[in-house]
């Protein structure tokens, strides 16, 4: 690849906007394509819509030839092209490939010859191969000869600070290992490292894998915490000991549940294709069930600890804090602060929310407005539920000013206030 090397960037969310902003930063000739025209007009405007990308990238960007457009005729001239689109569970937590397959159907009626597609998308192994790579070969192309297929899976953590886009390395398989060729030419002058594995399915197979293996740990330390409380045990203390174990031990932490796009959907692309085959994933199966129960543990813990202070939960004032899935990012799908909302909703809780993030939040038909985190609000509430450890969060003052604080995150390890109860 060259630095005439035109190439285009399907979706441009948080995967797809860093990703084409890394491709034009690597000198390469960058269009990036999304159907959503608010989202394209912003991008054409220097603005970004991605909170871990800057507004002045983004103009920068734009000032120096990177291209947005909902029109995928434009990319009738490109030699490679990167999809990053959505990929949900349905309602019956099955994978929705819809998105795919309408990119990868667009992309069939204006590639020319010999383009190389790498899907990064989250799907279910041998997706690329079945869904991607049949679309583009349906007017009678091969796949690795005139027109590459591969997989590389987004590796993404929005809000951390510590890698960025191009400093995680890039794990990468191709339908053929001519596609694999093809894409490792593509991606290498992007990113400090191409992790190259044998096949796109075993590409797919690694983003499944991390999530799964998260979800599954998590999991258990989420039913050994609800353990270690019947016990009257510190499960931070206790797992702060074992971590002090140099060899066979990684800690994971619990919490009020699993939130984002990844770790609570990844695990069901990968149990469906297994069930499909006729296995039983029980550890991803169980996993789940653990995760989905800990916002109902949550409101019990607050049921119980008002109870004993002698303040009946229906009626009482609950101010939860933080309402996206993770500290310092406004993403709030799959956030368990929205089902402990739900869960005090059912016993009729006064309930107000706090979230520098998060505006507005939707819980069943109801929205809720974020409310200023003052001297007087905490001082009206009877429980104040830490959900989200905002790094711009004074968890000091929180402790100090709660009359009970319910701590979900162990962000007041350390602090000594009366009223504080963690997980």
């Amino acid at each position: 690849m060259t630095e005439s090397t035109r190439v285009g960037v399907v979706g441009l969310g948080y995967v797809g906007l860093p990703l084409a902003l890394a491709m034009h930063n690597a000198g390469y000739d960058v269009v990036g394509v999304d159907v959503d025209e608010d989202t394209v007009a912003r991008l054409r405007d220097g603005e970004s819509t991605v909170r871990d990308v800057a507004d002045a990238e983004v103009a920068d960007a734009v000032a120096e030839g990177l291209t947005f457009t909902t029109d995928y005729a434009a990319l009738s001239d490109v030699d490679g092209v990167s999809v990053c689109v959505p990929t949900p569970l349905r309602k019956t937590d099955t994978p929705d490939l819809s998105f795919v397959v309408d990119a990868a159907e667009r992309l069939a009626g204006v590639l020319p010859a010999e383009t190389t597609v790498v899907l990064e998308s989250t799907v279910y192994p041998g997706a690329t191969r079945e869904v991607v790579g049949e679309a583009l070969a349906d007017d009678g192309k091969t796949v690795g000869e005139d027109v590459h297929v591969a997989f590389s899976p987004e590796r993404i953590d929005p809000g951390n600070d510590d890698y960025g886009p191009t400093e995680i390395p890039k794990v990468l398989g191709g339908v053929t290992p001519a596609c694999g060729d093809r894409a490792e030419a593509l991606y290498d002058p992007v990113f400090e490292e191409v992790v190259r594995v044998d096949s796109a399915t075993e590409a797919e197979l690694v983003k499944l894998l991390e999530n799964t293996f998260r979800a599954v740990n998590i999991g258990l330390i989420n039913e050994l915490a609800q353990v270690a409380h019947e016990l009257d045990v510190d499960i931070w203390n206790a797992i702060d000991a074992a971590e002090s174990k140099p060899f066979g031990y990684m800690a994971f932490y619990p919490g009020p549940g699993l939130g984002g796009h990844c770790i609570p959907v990844d695990p069901f692309y990968l149990s469906w294709k297994a069930n499909e085959a006729g296995i039983d994933t029980r550890f991803i199966e169980l996993a789940d069930t653990v995760n989905r129960e800990m916002p109902d543990h949550v409101v019990g813990r607050i049921v119980e600890q008002l109870n004993d202070r002698g303040v009946p939960l229906p009626d009482s004032d609950v101010l939860i804090v933080g309402a996206a899935y993770k500290p310092d990012v406004s993403d709030t799908r799959e956030s368990p602060a929205v089902d402990i909302v739900d869960g005090l909703e059912e016993w009729h809780a006064d309930i107000a929310y706090h979230d520098p993030h998060v505006p507005t939040l939707d819980v069943g038909d109801a929205t809720y407005e974020s409310v200023p985190l003052t001297d007087e609000r905490l001082d009206a509430a009877d429980c104040v539920v830490l959900v989200t450890d905002h790094s711009t969060l004074d968890v000091e003052r929180l402790a100090g000013r709660s009359s009970l604080l319910f701590d979900t995150r162990n962000a007041t390890a350390g602090l000594e206030a009366d009223g504080v109860v963690r997980l």
